[in-house]
């Protein structure tokens, strides 16, 4: 660890409620050494399987009560540029033409949702990522939106979020969003640093970013979120402070600080990322805690393990009010019972289950041009795996189990996780604590939440390989 960080680390820890000594029960907890899932869903993708798919998606699309709004997500797997640490499902494109023939066919799996759905469903969410939805010419979001709005009415007070990159966005694609009804914008930053960017493959000023921040302002996009990347290539903690000092003159609504996920053996394109370009574990966390310090110094409020929101954003009155989720996106405040995952790769989240579409773009347009549903694999919930979904989502999410609410709600399928509550006590004393019907984790164990969410799992085997927990 190097003399910076280790001064960091040691003032900042203290935020944690913890001493330095407890630095060294973190290392023995395993939160240097640990991958573990990131719990945004349960189980995890990698659990979903081909037995769950099309029979499945129809019969829990056509089940959905109407009284309760859905969400819906639209994935745009295009990007002009391919950064080489991400690690979604995305292709570069140096022409449009590929983007306009996606178009076509996600517009058809927009009519087949619309002749399948529930008579009077109405749509609360709906978030168009990526790739990069940017990619989109100013006349195919028109066309896009349109879609949509004809397949699902949408509720009064409805949300409409857009994944926004400002090297491939400009003010005529912005106000044809707006007209379309985005009302608010999800823009990648990752790192300012020039080193950094070039690292990644992400060139991206920050007079650029400002100008698109400010244009979305300017044609009434009220709330505006900014992602950032720590545990990047060649990113030392004075570029990092530098990007957070940056991101906060922009004034976001809302900030994702997520850590880096070296999953070359996933994400083919990380291999040309140099591994020891990369910070160690221990310098990964002086870079999480010092920047989530200065995120709460300028007035934001920590939310769940990687948030950052002002105090009258939703997702910070919904952390309060205890109301807070964990989908796909992140944290969020979105209430509703189903999520509904068109295009290719996309997930969706029903009260049953999972079901995820084909993520090779290809496949997926072979089944939407078929008359069929392209939902691949998934994962039915059975009622024990339903109650561990709501521990972890809760611990996730709030830092507690109410096992009284839980018993409530499930029953006698409780049990197993009250066993957890007990056997995970003793296995991280100081950090967590178990009395009667609440299991909390301490501040000091906050970095391990991760860790600790996936003693509740009973999925989880130490094959699996995942993302780093710090």
């Amino acid at each position: 660890m190097s003399s910076l960080i280790s001064i960091k680390v040691c003032r900042l820890i203290c935020d944690y409620s913890t001493k330095m000594t407890d630095l060294i029960a973190l290392t023995a907890a395993g939160l240097f050494d640990k991958n573990v899932p990131r719990y945004t869903s349960y189980p995890t993708a990698p659990h979903f399987h081909s037995e769950v798919g099309k029979t499945h998606f129809a019969q829990w699309l056509g089940a959905l009560d109407i009284t309760k709004p859905v969400s819906l997500y639209i994935h745009i797997p295009f990007c002009e540029r391919l950064c080489w640490f991400c690690a979604c499902r995305t292709q570069g494109v140096t022409t449009l033409s590929p983007v306009a023939a996606y178009l076509e066919v996600l517009l058809a799996e927009i009519a087949m949702f619309k002749a399948q759905k529930p008579e009077g469903l109405k749509l609360a969410r709906l978030h168009l990522g990526g790739g990069s939805p940017t990619i989109l010419t100013p006349d195919m979001i028109d066309t896009l939106t349109r879609a949509i709005r004809d397949a699902i009415e949408f509720d009064e007070d409805y949300e409409f979020s857009v994944e926004i990159d400002p090297t491939a966005c400009t003010e005529e694609k912005i106000v044809a969003l707006v007209g379309g009804g985005m009302n608010r914008a999800s823009i990648g930053v990752q790192d300012f640093n020039e080193r950094v960017q070039a690292a990644i493959g992400r060139p991206q000023g920050f007079e650029l970013t400002r100008s698109t921040v400010d244009t979305l302002r300017k044609h009434g996009v009220a709330s505006v979120n900014i992602d950032m990347v720590y545990g990047l290539p060649y990113q030392d903690l004075a570029a990092l402070q530098n990007t957070v000092e940056q991101v906060i003159s922009l004034s976001p609504d809302r900030v994702a600080l997520f850590g880096y996920a070296h999953v070359p053996w996933m994400a083919k394109r990380q291999k040309m990322i140099p591994e020891e370009s990369l910070a160690s574990p221990q310098e990964r966390f002086g870079q999480a805690i010092t920047a989530a310090e200065m995120f709460r110094q300028s007035g934001m409020l920590e939310i769940g393990i990687d948030h950052f929101a002002k105090p009258d954003d939703s997702l910070a009155i919904a952390a309060g009010k205890g109301n807070l989720r964990r989908n796909f996106q992140g944290y969020t405040d979105d209430k509703c019972a189903a999520l509904i995952g068109l295009g290719a790769s996309s997930i969706s989240r029903f009260p049953q289950g999972y079901i995820q579409n084909n993520a090779a773009t290809t496949n997926y347009i072979k089944s939407i041009q078929s008359g069929e549903w392209s939902a691949a694999r998934g994962f039915a919930l059975g009622l024990a795996d339903q109650v561990r979904s709501r521990a972890i989502e809760v611990l996730m999410c709030n830092f507690e189990i109410d096992l009284a609410a839980l018993e409530a709600e499930h029953g006698e399928f409780t049990k197993p996780v009250r066993a957890d509550c007990s056997r995970l006590a003793k296995t991280y004393p100081g950090f967590v604590s178990f009395q009667e019907n609440r299991f909390a984790i301490l501040k000091a164990g906050r970095p391990l939440t991760r860790i600790i969410a996936s003693g509740f799992d009973a999925f989880n085997a130490p094959n699996h390989r995942h993302s780093r927990a710090i």
